[in-house]
């Protein structure tokens, strides 16, 4: 009997000693590190740890309140109100009301809105427009339209950049933006007392900066995964939620559609996913991933260069030039694609630093994971006309198949956002638009 009694003490402080290893720790500094600007729209890291939408979108494609405790819409879905949590405050400690929410949303989104008009209300944030907004709720849980004192976010310096998310902007030196805990945070303290995020840090002295304890978290390139897991490094990949695709030009010779869609049928996607980007991309014709509309296989995306050439019908355009802007890997698949197009008859030059060319290689992110809501958003970052969407399948795909038959933006790649982390990182997660949720981060070394 004694024995089996300190048998199960035993057991008990083994099981006590492994809770309070896990159990989360308050305090420590979390070293950041990545290659672009930390307040870059979307999916800047800095963004949501300092601002809140008034609704938050999650992995799952639901919606959830932020800011907003509730909304309702009217007159089918032209009017929307949302009321606003009560007793929250700007870092600062600027009480949040309804008139710096319909300050900031103005000053943020003052083109080209889901909205026609925003407005204070008592309590509440009321958006009219002229054409339904059915998805708004989700749509306001992008980058674009988080809430900050003046409407200062969509600034890229530090400076006057207040908002009510988890952390405040402490400072900005030598390439270090410093992040300071939001004692007063309506979403409870974060773990960590403060994050210094690194900036401008090339892939190579990111991975070397972990590898040596200098660094917490850093970035891995889709296409880098494998080498990342060769060097025993913990990773963490989110949902793909980054288009890559062709922009092409309709003025000039372009503006034929049978020289656009040529130049669609010619592209070989799977030599792009499995040559440049080392089969870690979703090859697509879609402008929405498999896993959120369920029917991009509707969406062929094998190349069909005999339908390439038959396209053309012996045309041949002045000499076009393929712009693209990124480092090594960005220049090697537009090449690659230049080869292509060379392969169908066309003769293009891959540039880099042009804003826009005749053709053009960009990205675009998956912000929101519901359809509806992810298609429009989709369209709007591919400067289409804002489309009054139903909910459907069947609608969405045939708003999708109408704006991709323009062949005006060609579809390649869906690419996912990928971080590598120390063994002293708790909790680490990525929300839907593969932005780390740095505020539920803990260290397991904190004191």
């Amino acid at each position: 009997m004694l024995r089996r009694s300190a048998i199960s003490l035993v057991f008990l402080f083994v099981a006590l000693a492994a809770q309070a290893r896990t159990r989360p720790h308050y305090g420590g500094t979390l070293r950041v590190e990545i290659e672009g600007d930390p307040w870059q729209r979307p999916g800047g890291m800095a963004r949501r740890l300092v601002f809140d939408g008034l609704t938050r979108a999650h992995r799952d494609g639901t919606t959830s309140p932020a800011l907003a405790i509730r909304w309702w819409s009217e007159n089918d879905n032209h009017r929307w109100q949302f009321w606003l949590r009560p007793g929250v405050h700007f870092s600062d400690g600027t009480a949040l009301t309804s008139v710096n929410v319909a300050a900031s949303l103005n000053a943020s989104c003052a083109n080209d809105c889901p909205w026609t008009a925003v407005r204070a209300a008592g309590s509440s944030v009321v958006f009219t427009g002229d054409a339904p907004m059915p998805a708004l709720p989700s749509l306001l849980a992008a980058d674009a339209y988080l809430i900050s004192l003046n409407g200062a976010n969509s600034e890229t310096s530090s400076g006057g950049l207040i908002g009510t998310g988890a952390f405040q902007a402490a400072g900005f030196a030598n390439s270090t933006l410093t992040l300071a805990a939001n004692e007063t945070s309506w979403q409870g303290r974060p773990f960590v007392d403060t994050i210094q995020l690194r900036v401008h840090r090339s892939i190579q002295d990111q991975w070397l900066d972990l590898s040596v304890g200098r660094a917490d978290i850093v970035e891995v390139p889709a296409e880098q995964l494998r080498a990342a897991q060769q060097q025993h490094f913990l990773t963490i990949t989110s949902p793909p939620v980054t288009l890559l695709a062709l922009e092409v030009s309709d003025n000039g010779a372009l503006s034929n559609p049978l020289l656009r869609a040529s130049m669609a049928a010619a592209i070989d996607r799977n030599a792009l996913s499995n040559v440049i980007f080392q089969k870690q991309g979703e090859v697509t014709a879609s402008l929405l991933p498999a896993g959120v509309s369920g029917y991009s296989f509707l969406f062929p995306p094998e190349r069909d260069l005999n339908k390439a050439l038959d396209l053309r019908g012996g045309l041949t355009p002045h000499p076009l030039n393929l712009a693209f802007q990124g480092g090594a890997t960005m220049q090697l698949a537009a090449q690659r694609i230049a080869l292509n197009l060379h392969e169908a008859g066309y003769t293009v030059q891959a540039q880099t630093g042009f804003p826009r060319g005749d053709l053009t290689l960009r990205t675009l992110t998956l912000e929101v994971r519901d359809p509806q809501p992810a298609l429009e958003s989709m369209l709007r970052s591919a400067d289409a006309p804002a489309l009054a969407l139903d909910s459907s399948p069947t609608a969405l795909f045939k708003v999708e198949r109408s704006f991709l038959e323009h062949k005006t933006l060609i579809p390649l790649l869906y690419l996912p956002r990928i971080f590598a982390f120390g063994g002293r990182v708790r909790e680490m997660r990525v929300d839907g638009a593969g932005v780390p949720e740095l505020a539920d981060v803990s260290l397991e070394d904190a004191p």
